[in-house]
């Protein structure tokens, strides 16, 4: 009977303990919702958002760096062609010796050879111009956004939003609120920011 009653009573406590921990955590899960909820209003009223794609086509720097960029592929694609082209004379120079026997096989094997090292030479050349173009793209691009950014930053106290997203195609902000949206303000000024440092 006393074994019984010893039961009961852990039992008893157990089942006490159990409702207790079911009451405080179910309150905490209702608590943390809620300063979740109230966490996402505050961030959701200091947001905005710029169209990266479209500031990017619209910003007078963009257009000015681009152009700098095009003149020196087209130096590149003429220094390229050029030698090409010699290449090519080189070849056919080659082609019209040998057909008519007007070299010994040790001077053709030698030009031959010559031959084969500015072709190696064209397509190394072809690698590096690339690589420098494609280099100096990125570049670009991260300068753009670093001057972005940095206006942004030194202009905070005035926008007062605390964060500020950079939107493009396959980026991750999948959809904004147009009422978010500042790219075209930021457009206007960035512009006439650039055009007063051109200017100096």
């Amino acid at each position: 009977m006393k074994n019984l009653t010893n039961i009961l009573l852990v039992l008893l406590f157990l089942a006490v303990a159990a409702l207790f921990i079911l009451h405080f955590t179910g309150n905490k899960k209702s608590s943390t919702a809620n300063d979740t909820e109230f966490a996402a209003g505050s961030v959701a009223e200091g947001v905005a958002f710029v169209n990266i794609d479209t500031v990017v086509i619209k910003f007078n720097m963009y257009a000015d760096r681009r152009e700098e960029l095009l003149e020196k592929q087209r130096k590149a694609e003429a220094e390229l062609n050029s030698k090409g082209s010699q290449y090519e004379r080189g070849v056919k120079d080659f082609q019209d010796k040998v057909n008519k026997g007007l070299v010994t096989r040790a001077t053709a094997a030698e030009m031959e050879q010559s031959l084969l090292q500015q072709q190696q030479e064209l397509v190394n050349l072809r690698d590096q111009l690339q690589s420098n173009l494609l280099e100096e793209d990125q570049v670009m691009n991260r300068q753009i956004l670093e001057y972005i950014t940095t206006y942004l930053e030194e202009n905070k106290d005035k926008y007062k939003y605390q964060y500020v997203l950079g939107k493009s195609f396959g980026g991750q902000v999948l959809y904004a609120d147009s009422a978010m949206d500042i790219t075209q303000h930021v457009v206007d000024v960035l512009n006439a920011k650039y055009l007063t440092e051109k200017k100096k």
